[in-house]
C-alpha cells in the first residue's frame, strides 16, 4: 500500500480514489465512502459502484466507516481481536439445554411452504441493491409480510428502522418477561456484482430471511412468550460494507440496551455437506460453544466449522458495538462508554467457505440453487436457539 506521504502528492483522480489516504477527502463530485478492508488498513475512500465491483463482486470483505463516530468503535476495528482485551457481558450461557418438549412442538410445525413462495417473491426482484428502487421495493414487500407472520400475536411489534439511504433494516420484537435481547439478524439486500446487475441474492442473502421469517410464522401462531425479549432483525445494505446493522447495533449502544447474544445468518440455502456451519472469528467463544450445542441437539447433526475474516457478515457490527452501562447515575446521564465490553455474537451458515455457493454475488445466485432441506435445518435451529436462550 502507498505511504500517506506519497498519495497526499499524488494528482487525485476518478481512478485515484481508492488509494486517496483516510484523512484526506478527495474533491470529487462523487458520493466518496471509506472503507475498511481489515484491522490494519487505514480505509480508503471508494464510490458506491467502486466498493460493488471491485470489492463485493470479487467477495473481498469491507466495513464501511464512513458514519461511524465513535472513537471507541473505530479503535476496535482497527485491532485484531486477539489483542483487544475485553470481556462479553458475563452471560452464564447453558451447558444442557433444558427446553426441548417446548422448542420441539414448534419445530413440528415449520415446513417449506413459506420459504418457497417469500423467496420467490425475494428472487424476483430485479435486485435488492439497497440504493435501488428494487431495493426499497423489497423492503416494502418485507415489512408487509412480516406484519402479516406477526398478526396472530398482537403482542408483537415490526418497525422500520430508517437510514440515509431509502432502504430500511427492519425489527421485530417479541416481547418478553424481561428486557433483555435474544437477536438473530439476516440482511435482506443482494448484489449481481454492479450497481446495476441483475442480482436475484437467493443464497446471499433471501435463504437466511425466509429461514427467519418461518421461525417467526410458528413462534406468532403458537403465541410464544418468552422470558427474555427476542428480536429477529432483517438489515439493509449489508453489501454496502455492513450499513444497517452498524447503524442498529451503535443505537442500541447508546442506548444501553441489554443484548445477551446475537446470532447472524447469512446465507443458508446451499449446503452440499448438508450440515449447519457455526463460525468461530469475530464472536464471542462462550456464545459459539452454546450456538454449536443447539446446532447439534435441534438438527440432529454435527456442526461443520470455518473463520470469515474481517467484515463478513453483520455479526462484525454487533462485535464492533459492545457498550458498558453505568448502573450508579441515572439512565438520562448513561455515558456510552463500550471501552471494556462487547456484544456477545456469533455466526451460522449454510457451508463452510471452501464448499460455499459459487453463485453469490452474480446473477447466478439463483432461487434454482436453493436447497429447501437446508433453509429448513437452519429454521429448526432458529426456532430451538431462540426458545432456549430465551430462558438464559
Amino acid at each position: 500500500m502507498l505511504s500517506t506521504s506519497i498519495l497526499s502528492a499524488l494528482l487525485v483522480s476518478s481512478s485515484l480514489v481508492a488509494a486517496a489516504p483516510p484523512e484526506v477527502r478527495p474533491n470529487l463530485d462523487a458520493d466518496l465512502r471509506l472503507i475498511k478492508t481489515s484491522e490494519a488498513d487505514p480505509g480508503v475512500w471508494v464510490t458506491e459502484d467502486q466498493k460493488i465491483e471491485e470489492y463485493v463482486a470479487k467477495n473481498i470483505y469491507f466495513i464501511d466507516i464512513t458514519d461511524i463516530k465513535n472513537e471507541t468503535t473505530l479503535a476496535r476495528l482497527s485491532t485484531k481481536p486477539e489483542e483487544v482485551h475485553l470481556a462479553a457481558r458475563a452471560v452464564a450461557y447453558p451447558t444442557s439445554l433444558t427446553h426441548q418438549a417446548e422448542a420441539n412442538a414448534l419445530i413440528a410445525q415449520l415446513t417449506q411452504t413459506g420459504p418457497k413462495t417469500w423467496l420467490t417473491t425475494l428472487t424476483n426482484f430485479f435486485n435488492r441493491y439497497y440504493r435501488s428502487t428494487y431495493g426499497t421495493q423489497a423492503g416494502t414487500y418485507l415489512l408487509t409480510q412480516l406484519q402479516t407472520l406477526a398478526a396472530p400475536n398482537p403482542a408483537i411489534t415490526v418497525t422500520s428502522f430508517r437510514h440515509s439511504f431509502a432502504q430500511p433494516s427492519l425489527i421485530v420484537r417479541i416481547p418478553g418477561a424481561r428486557p433483555d435481547l435474544i437477536i438473530v439478524g439476516a440482511h435482506y439486500d443482494s448484489t449481481g456484482g454492479s450497481t446495476r446487475a441483475r442480482g436475484p441474492g437467493a443464497d446471499d442473502n433471501g435463504s437466511g430471511v425466509v429461514t427467519q421469517m418461518e421461525a417467526l410464522r410458528v413462534l406468532a401462531a403458537a403465541g410464544f412468550q418468552p422470558r427474555n425479549t427476542i428480536e429477529l432483525h432483517f438489515y439493509a445494505g449489508e453489501e454496502g460494507g455492513l450499513l444497517g446493522s452498524q447503524a442498529v447495533f451503535a443505537s442500541y449502544a447508546r442506548a444501553g440496551a441489554s443484548v445477551l447474544a446475537m446470532v447472524c445468518q447469512d446465507m443458508t440455502g446451499y449446503s452440499p455437506s448438508g450440515r449447519v456451519s457455526v463460525y468461530t472469528d469475530y464472536g464471542d467463544g462462550a456464545l459459539v460453544a452454546y450456538v454449536r450445542r443447539v446446532v447439534t441437539l435441534y438438527t440432529g447433526l454435527a456442526y461443520t466449522t470455518d473463520a470469515c475474516g474481517y467484515g463478513c457478515s453483520d455479526h462484525a457490527s454487533a462485535y464492533s458495538n459492545g457498550f458498558r452501562k453505568s448502573k450508579s447515575i441515572p439512565r438520562s446521564y448513561v455515558r456510552w462508554d463500550h471501552a471494556n465490553q462487547r456484544i456477545a455474537a456469533a455466526y451460522v451458515c449454510d457451508e463452510v467457505i471452501r464448499t460455499s455457493s459459487p453463485y453469490i454475488h452474480s446473477p447466478n445466485d439463483a432461487y434454482s440453487t436453493i436447497d429447501f432441506n437446508a433453509v429448513l435445518r437452519h429454521s429448526k435451529f432458529t426456532v430451538g436457539f431462540l426458545v432456549e436462550a430465551s430462558y438464559i
